[in-house]
């Protein structure tokens, strides 16, 4: 939790957060993570309190399976696998995937049914597949968002610098962000 990343590769607007370095590692200053993380608690828990909806984003590999996870667990909204652009800028559109996407899923079941039943189905095999791997690709892209129908309160990010799209449509749309910052990412960026 302490270390961030080589010397050369860090940004001046972390020097604050930053308490020394040793054999050319940043190591973060964890009695100011600490004020920031209790800052950031208040907010989330404020947030949720006020019934509020909570979006995590986090596409990185080590993070993928932590988000879902928690998201899962606490009833929150996530992205995980990729940042679409303008997902939440664009989200009219992007709702209307979602809506393919559950109409899909519906005709499949249907279908299901009826070739279990032992009546008839109204599409072939070819087009049952076609419409199954679109469902999977819109699922693999938007599954974690399929219930959310407005824009988030908040949004909690892992990497802001992988995640720099998502940052700046939620400046743009004014939702505050929650994120954890390493030693290679300007502060400022996010709201706590």
């Amino acid at each position: 939790v302490h270390f961030g990343h080589q010397t050369s590769r860090w940004s001046p607007a972390m020097a604050h957060y930053i308490y020394t370095q040793r054999n050319g590692i940043h190591i973060i200053h964890l009695p100011r993570t600490i004020q920031c993380w209790d800052k950031a608690r208040k907010v989330v828990v404020d947030v949720v309190a006020n019934g509020g909806n909570v979006l995590f984003v986090g596409t990185k590999k080590q993070a993928h399976d932590a988000v879902v996870e928690e998201a899962r667990r606490c009833g929150a909204f996530y992205v995980s696998r990729r940042w679409l652009g303008g997902m939440m800028t664009n989200f009219p559109t992007i709702r209307k995937s979602i809506d393919r996407m559950n109409k899909l899923g519906t005709i499949l079941a249907d279908e299901d049914a009826a070739q279990a039943a032992g009546t008839g189905t109204k599409f072939t095999k070819k087009e049952r597949l076609m419409m199954s791997r679109e469902r999977e690709k819109l699922d693999f892209s938007l599954g974690g968002i399929k219930d959310m129908y407005t824009a988030p309160d908040l949004m909690f990010v892992v990497d802001i610098k992988r995640e720099d799209i998502a940052i700046k449509e939620a400046k743009r749309l004014d939702i505050p962000v929650v994120a954890l910052v390493d030693t290679n990412c300007d502060p400022r960026q996010v709201t706590y």
